[in-house]
């Protein structure tokens, strides 16, 4: 799966363009490589929320999933190559039921925020989001293998389910609600 990198400053950038793991070159402002690089975005994320005090198990999903967001920058990486399965897009539903199960419904819209961790988990949430797009954006000019997308897709929604559970696991007050203005001026007056 394409060659290694042995030194990372190798200058042949420096035109504008970049390497793919065909070994074929595009320009570094294509639809590729804007899809590619929120993927990168997104797995960094997850990796500094990482960093935050989270239930073990949680830690251990959420490290499957960085080689998952891995193996998406992989099959972007490579035109016509599939890396992810439909079998890891059911595993996210997994999840989803299973962190869904001890929440509370949702009655409101949710604010981001709570906990760092929560907050943290939104910011995934929402670069999930932009790189689902950019990887629907290309599938419309390229052909691409639909569960990549629609990994993206079901890892948007868990991470907002994740930020419920974190702060719930953190003892924080629950959800931070929305008021909408109306409907706080209403109960005013």
């Amino acid at each position: 799966m394409g060659n290694r990198l042995s030194k990372i400053a190798t200058r042949t950038g420096d035109d504008g363009s970049t390497g793919l793991g065909d070994g074929s070159r595009t320009f570094k402002d294509s639809f590729r490589i804007h899809a590619l690089g929120e993927v990168d975005e997104l797995n960094s994320h997850v990796g500094l929320l990482l960093c935050e005090d989270l239930p073990q198990e949680m830690r251990a999903e959420l490290l499957e999933i960085q080689h998952d967001l891995f193996d998406i920058g992989g099959e972007l990486c490579i035109p016509g190559y599939q890396m992810i399965q439909a079998e890891q897009v059911e595993k996210l539903d997994g999840l989803l039921a299973k962190y869904n199960a001890d929440l509370p419904p949702l009655k409101d819209f949710i604010l981001p925020g709570g906990t760092r961790a929560a907050s943290q988990a939104h910011i995934c949430r929402t670069v999930c989001r932009r790189a689902e797009r950019n990887v629907v954006h290309l599938g419309r000019e390229e052909n691409i293998f639909p569960f990549a997308r629609q990994y993206l897709n079901r890892l948007s929604d868990l991470m907002f389910v994740l930020a419920r559970s974190l702060n719930r696991y953190a003892g924080a007050n629950g959800d931070v609600l929305w008021h909408h203005r109306s409907k706080t001026e209403a109960s005013e007056t």
